[in-house]
């Protein structure tokens, strides 16, 4: 069976281009793609003699079964406007069915907004949530953010310049001490990241322009929860009358309470049954 290829492919600058995929889209039989016009500036005239064909959310429909044609007699290339397909680009539909056609799906890794857009945006994202394009009314624009005011993960979406500063109002209601990045016109000539708090990217941006990439930093995790004494001490004794052993007592408070190790030993001696006093001996 033939393949079908997700090319990713520069969301600016055309050198970003792997050679992989170079190679790839000048082989294929078909190459299908968001915008044509765009392809012919990416391909630059040297498509291997491979067909161009336009897939958008528009024709996915009726050109899905085209596509699945081509497949069986060669490989399949599916690029987007720019950046990777299938990451709010279309793809996923044509995926799945070239998948269940028995068709197998390569990937071919390669420039993606997000990812570019926190790897400079410098905030705390050990985890992200990609949150696509944004609603376009401020109730659920707020309701979101709102819902999201106290996740740990960071957020990373989609905003045109038309919108950008209506989305940068509702942040600094809804958010107004949490750090953003605004990330404009990526390996582009006029590239800029701002990193900011929302009312100061309001001040520095009275008329965006470009692409953009927003980037909103997590929540700051909650300091560990504090435990009085004799809170400390009931529950100690409770492992012990539960017959856990001081290091199973000791492992269990400690990743709740962040005890230091010599507290939760002295916690241990503390909640010990007291002593039975000796019996005398039978005279």
């Amino acid at each position: 069976m033939a393949r079908l290829f997700v090319v990713a492919t520069p969301i600016g600058n055309l050198e970003d281009l792997t050679p992989r995929a170079r190679r790839v889209l000048g082989k294929v039989t078909l190459i299908a793609a968001e915008d044509t016009r765009s392809a012919r500036v990416l391909l630059g005239g040297r498509s291997g003699g491979a067909r161009l064909i336009s897939y958008n959310e528009h024709n996915r429909d009726q050109r899905i079964p085209d596509i699945l044609a081509y497949l069986e007699t060669g490989d399949v290339a599916l690029i987007s406007d720019a950046g990777t397909p299938a990451i709010s680009d279309p793809g996923t539909e044509l995926v799945a069915a070239a998948r269940a056609a028995g068709h197998e799906v390569v990937a071919l890794p390669g420039a993606s907004a997000p990812i570019a857009a926190l790897s400079v945006a410098g905030l705390r994202a050990r985890s992200f949530l990609f949150l696509g394009f944004l609603p376009r009314s401020q109730g659920p624009l707020r309701r979101l953010f709102e819902e999201r005011s106290h996740g740990a993960d960071a957020l990373v979406a989609f905003e045109s310049p038309a919108r950008l500063r209506r989305t940068l109002a509702v942040l600094a209601a809804v958010l107004p001490e949490r750090r953003l990045a605004v990330c404009r016109e990526l390996t582009k000539l006029h590239e800029e990241v701002f990193v900011g708090t929302a009312a100061a990217a309001l001040a520095h941006f009275p008329a965006p322009r470009g692409e953009i990439v927003l980037v909103i930093e997590g929540a700051p995790a909650e300091p560990p929860a504090a435990a009085d004494e004799a809170a400390l001490q009931e529950e100690v004794a409770a492992m012990r009358a539960l017959g856990l052993s001081q290091r199973q007592a000791a492992a269990l408070l400690g990743r709740r309470f962040k005890l230091p190790r010599r507290r939760l030993y002295g916690l241990w001696l503390a909640a010990a049954p007291p002593a039975q006093p000796a019996q005398p001996a039978d005279a």
